[in-house]
């Protein structure tokens, strides 16, 4: 019988809010045989790919993915692009789809999501050249309405001029996004009940099945301590040494390779990004520091695994701040996405470190220091302009512009004594 309250195409067209990635995946479409949206669950994958497709197949629902195990040829058959949901769970899918893309002159012929990375051997083919992947992410603040985006990311590096621009955020407001993240689900919850939706995510990791991902069962409790430790070393270089150190206690040792483990799981369901040191080609002596820093998809699911609210959060600066750092990593990572950029941190061997660096594919870089209060503009700028005489004295390119990023700050304008720009992250948009 047919479900009364399920929604129909035309319904969920009109409540779809819009995604950056919706421009990407219809030029990918145009481009490739089909494109695969990956990212974390309750990101939106599932929905975005219902605005671009004409038919589809849900393998997360038992019928679905009966169907697709006993004819994964027919379950690919329908009007194109033809929307292929978790595919991961029936890995043939993928292979199947690769031939007929082979022996077709049609683009944009399916549209796979998936939360899981499959199985190392599960495919026969990497799918280069006929699946161009997107990566997609919870919601930024521009896509939840919470920045009127009127500094443009990508005017930015086309030489443009942050647009000035009244901030409304402040330091309780940021607080209750972080707290909040950015999943579609959690748009219209109250703010009494906004951090429920990322505490049931946690508990989804803790007990999701990730023999799934790499045919290893792994321990709910040690998953916990795993999560609560990344929370705890959130937006840090922390080595996973100290990881398993801080997991381990008298009755539950665990070694440098298992915690590995753990975090290697967490990455293959886009749980754990990493944030790759930048390095420049040049010709100084300065040696640049390669461990990446880590952030969670989304900075709620460090509250989360910490057990703490947004009182909590509140009165600890220090963690609010390196929350604040992971909500701009994930709102720059969305914004640079449609230039093809990416985002990296800096630090050499002297420790200067600068939070973020965007580099776009054509080679053009920005230097971003992220601040939760207006007070460390100063600060922040003379460690820009450190960064940036050390990195082009040894041969680097000047950068296009110099940004700190921050949530108090009253409007956006550019400093008049160095020409570096200071936006409020509510007014950053793409």
């Amino acid at each position: 019988m047919e479900d009364r309250n399920e929604l129909s195409e035309t319904e969920m067209r009109e409540l779809y809010i819009p995604r950056i990635v919706d421009t990407t995946i219809d030029d990918m479409l145009d481009l490739f045989g089909a494109v695969w949206i990956l990212g974390c669950k309750w990101c939106g994958k599932s929905w975005t790919g219902l605005i671009h497709f004409k038919s589809s197949i849900f393998i997360g629902r038992p019928e679905g993915r009966a169907f697709a195990e006993t004819d994964p040829e027919a379950a690919l058959k329908g009007e194109q692009p033809r929307l292929v949901d978790e595919w991961q769970d029936v890995p043939a899918l993928w292979d199947t789809a690769r031939y007929k893309i082979d022996f077709s002159k049609t683009k944009g012929k399916y549209i796979f999501t998936g939360s899981v990375t499959p199985p190392k051997g599960s495919v026969r083919h990497s799918g280069a050249g006929r699946f161009a992947p997107v990566k997609m992410r919870p919601m930024s603040l521009f896509e939840s309405g919470d920045s009127n985006g009127a500094v443009s990311l990508s005017k930015l590096f086309q030489g443009e001029r942050p647009t000035p621009s009244i901030s409304k955020m402040g330091y309780e407001k940021i607080v209750k996004l972080i707290c909040k993240g950015g999943w579609p689900a959690g748009l219209n919850v109250d703010d009494d009940r906004i951090t429920l939706i990322p505490r049931n995510y946690v508990e989804m990791i803790v007990n999701f099945d990730f023999s799934k991902v790499d045919g290893v069962k792994r321990d709910p409790v040690t998953m916990r301590r795993v999560l609560r430790s990344l929370a705890r070393n959130n937006a840090t270089e922390a080595r996973i040494s100290v990881l398993a150190n801080d997991v381990q206690d008298a009755d539950l040792p665990i070694s440098p390779i298992t915690a590995g483990g753990y975090l290697d799981a967490l990455k293959r369901i886009f749980v754990i990004e990493e944030q790759e040191a930048w390095l420049p080609e040049i010709r100084s002596k300065t040696r640049m520091r390669r461990s990446p820093k880590r952030h969670f998809a989304d900075p709620s699911i460090a509250v989360a695994a910490l057990r703490i609210g947004q009182e909590a959060v509140f009165k600890d600066v220090e963690t609010a701040g390196f929350l604040f750092e992971s909500l701009c990593y994930r709102d720059l990572c969305v914004y640079s996405a449609p230039f093809m950029g990416n985002v990296y941190h800096y630090r050499d061997d002297s420790d200067l470190e600068v939070d973020m660096i965007i580099e776009a594919d054509n080679g053009k870089w920005a230097g971003v220091e992220i601040k939760l209060g207006y007070s460390k503009v100063d600060e922040a700028a003379a460690n820009l302009i450190r960064m940036r005489d050390k990195v082009v004295t040894g041969g680097a390119p000047e950068p296009t512009f110099m940004m700190v990023i921050c949530a108090t700050a009253n409007s956006s304008y550019v400093r008049k004594e160095d020409g570096i720009f200071v936006v409020p992250i509510d007014c950053l948009g793409p």
